[in-house]
């Protein structure tokens, strides 16, 4: 299992070299069906390619001691040079989930060589334990996304998995694996960004749109005015009047005539350099304010009471500074949703949409990034683990974490995008 953990940093083979100057060179000058018809002839089928310098070195790594435990990387790296050369030209793209669909294919069974035929059933059986593995199920979903028709799926029988394109904060953690090349991240921020870009105009497009009929109808205009009013689709899977809400919630003055980013930003004024035992009783008040009085009385102020409690008692007597903001907050999330990927119960993080809704169990996430944006990668990672962990559910059977994925997508757009909604809030 050390192999499969050191690999990505270890010295490339010149077999490997070899693999993959070639993959390089064609994929610069041939067509992606042609690369296609190459790909399944080398690593799927596992014959009749027509290069035997290549298919040399492909027998030679594979005769490597120990290549169960790292050719997922070696496979992984050479879809990845085929993807990256087609990503970077948008006519190209429609050949990144061909690529991954070739994978399902059964390999043809003729064999005619025989002295390859112990190479070639090595390669098929290494190919088929790459289906298995981290690495294919992050191909899996950037497939997904590249193909428009199947990740704009909706339909409420069909995988979670389905949605990854409507979550931009997803992409940086379910799309790229642990020995991604460093142009596939930049190609996955590349899209993160267009994709958030593309759903905050579209919802500053529906705020606009709901605005304007708004003051027609208050206005008493004709109702044949107000049909001439171009309709704009609602950009969520939230009803129109969840979305509404959700604007409201995150945009509006909630607390004390504040809104969640005023409230944040009036608590760290308030508590800047405080004693840390002090801050963290600031804390519980801050927090608790965001939680149905009723559910906090049960159980709840009592678990944030005690999670406060053992975060850093060492550290009570000290000022509060950005390195205890940061444990503290991070530690909040761990509790609030679910520790690691290695450890994913999330108990307390149902039982306060059960009790508190999507939208305020979304505003409670909220009001701890607002205090401290250094740990928003955390609740992202978070967010990704549970992806991860129901993406194969039907979005019916985790209704409750679609509508948790659609309010977070609405307040990180609010409250850090460029989305503005001030014109909505005062109609």
């Amino acid at each position: 299992m050390n192999q499969r953990v050191a690999y990505p940093s270890r010295s490339i083979s010149p077999q490997e070299q070899t693999l993959y100057g070639h993959l390089l060179a064609y994929a610069e000058c041939a067509p992606p069906e042609q690369m296609l018809g190459r790909f399944q002839s080398l690593f799927i089928d596992g014959v009749g390619y027509p290069d035997p310098a290549v298919v040399a070195a492909l027998d030679q790594i594979l005769a490597d001691r120990g290549i169960e435990e790292y050719f997922h990387f070696i496979l992984n790296r050479c879809c990845h040079i085929l993807i990256n050369r087609w990503q970077s030209n948008p006519q190209l793209q429609y050949a990144v989930p061909l690529l991954i669909d070739l994978f399902e294919l059964t390999p043809c069974e003729n064999v005619r060589e025989y002295s390859r035929s112990r190479h070639v059933r090595h390669l098929r059986q290494v190919v088929q334990n790459f289906t298995e593995t981290e690495q294919y199920l992050t191909l899996k979903r950037l497939a997904l996304l590249v193909d428009s028709d199947s990740s704009q799926s909706n339909d409420a029988d069909r995988p979670l998995g389905n949605l990854i394109q409507r979550y931009p904060y997803l992409y940086e953690y379910c799309l790229v694996s642990e020995d991604s090349p460093e142009a596939h991240h930049q190609n996955i921020r590349r899209m993160q960004a267009q994709a958030q870009q593309k759903f905050e105009v579209n919802l500053s497009h529906y705020v606009t749109y709901r605005v304007r009929q708004a003051r027609m109808k208050k206005s008493q205009a004709a109702p044949e005015t107000i049909s001439r009013l171009k309709p704009v689709s609602n950009p969520t899977l939230l009803s129109d009047r969840e979305l509404v809400t959700s604007l409201n919630q995150f945009s509006g003055k909630v607390e004390h005539g504040r809104s969640y980013r005023d409230t944040a930003h009036n608590f760290l004024e308030r508590n800047q350099h405080i004693a840390f035992r002090d801050f963290k009783r600031e804390l519980y008040d801050y927090l608790s304010a965001a939680v149905e009085p009723g559910y906090g009385k049960r159980k709840f102020n009592r678990m944030l009471a005690e999670q406060l409690e053992r975060t850093l008692p060492q550290n009570e007597d000290q000022p509060t500074n950005d390195f205890l903001l940061i444990r503290t907050c991070s530690q909040l999330l761990n509790f609030l949703v679910l520790e690691s990927s290695a450890k994913p119960q999330h108990f307390v993080f149902i039982d306060l949409i059960n009790n508190l809704g999507p939208i305020l169990t979304t505003g409670l996430l909220i009001k701890v990034i607002l205090l401290c944006r250094k740990v928003r990668p955390y609740l992202e990672k978070r967010f990704s683990t549970l992806f991860n962990h129901y993406e194969t559910s039907t979005q019916n059977n985790v209704k409750w974490l679609v509508q948790m994925f659609e309010n977070l997508n609405v307040a990180m757009s609010v409250n850090f995008g460029s989305t503005d909604i001030s014109h909505f809030l005062m109609s």
